[in-house]
């Protein structure tokens, strides 16, 4: 079911609350606001474009950092007073360096994570930021520099550490070998620039 921009319930200053949701791990990455023209140039560019209360201007996301949100849906509530944007996140979400804006918890005073596989996604986002700023002292940036042949290499080697732990069967051990592994795999996604929806894609093909 869609819905005319005309029927949304804009306040009385002319905005309309946003929440930006990563398409991927569903995670929450920030909480905005839009006005008319904003929420039009996001249709026309499939990118997010907000209104800041502060400045009292529109503004591109990742305009300036390169941080940008292709638009995957917009979704309206049931009252039409605010909306639910879906995006591909590219790099992180939050002007602090977090993948999300939304990270300290009131119960627990830390990091709470309702979707630990959500991290999957976040380790993406940093490998894909540290490749495009390649910052000195960065373990991605020296290894996208390396190459591919030595990125392959360590893969083989943290799949050789995985057999050895569990070999030993100790959970501590299969766990930590068993991040290395994915993290150098999402490594070689980072390499090709490609999503880590293939692997998402092809695991719901198999699940079927």
């Amino acid at each position: 079911m869609s819905i005319d921009i005309r029927n949304l319930k804009f306040d009385e200053k002319g905005l309309i609350p946003v929440i930006v949701q990563d398409i991927t791990s569903g995670k929450v990455l920030t909480l905005a606001y839009m006005n008319e023209e904003s929420l039009r140039k996001s249709l026309e560019t499939k990118e997010t474009w907000f209104y800041s209360r502060s400045r009292q201007a529109l503004w591109h996301k990742g305009e300036t950092s390169g941080n940008t949100q292709r638009i995957v849906d917009i979704i309206a509530d049931c009252d039409g007073d605010a909306l639910l944007i879906k995006v591909e996140q590219k790099g992180v979400a939050c002007h602090t360096g977090r993948y999300s804006c939304f990270f300290q918890s009131l119960l627990e005073g830390e990091i709470s994570e309702e979707n630990k596989s959500a991290i999957l996604s976040e380790v993406y986002q940093v490998i894909m930021d540290r490749k495009r700023t390649m910052p000195e002292n960065s373990y991605v940036a020296k290894k996208i520099k390396e190459g591919l042949d030595r990125i392959l290499k360590k893969i083989g080697e943290e799949a050789g550490e995985l057999i050895i732990a569990a070999k030993n069967g100790s959970a501590e051990e299969i766990g930590w070998e068993m991040a290395d592994l994915l993290f150098h795999m999402w490594l070689v996604l980072g390499y090709f620039d490609l999503s880590p929806d293939i692997v998402y894609d092809k695991l719901m093909e198999r699940r079927k």
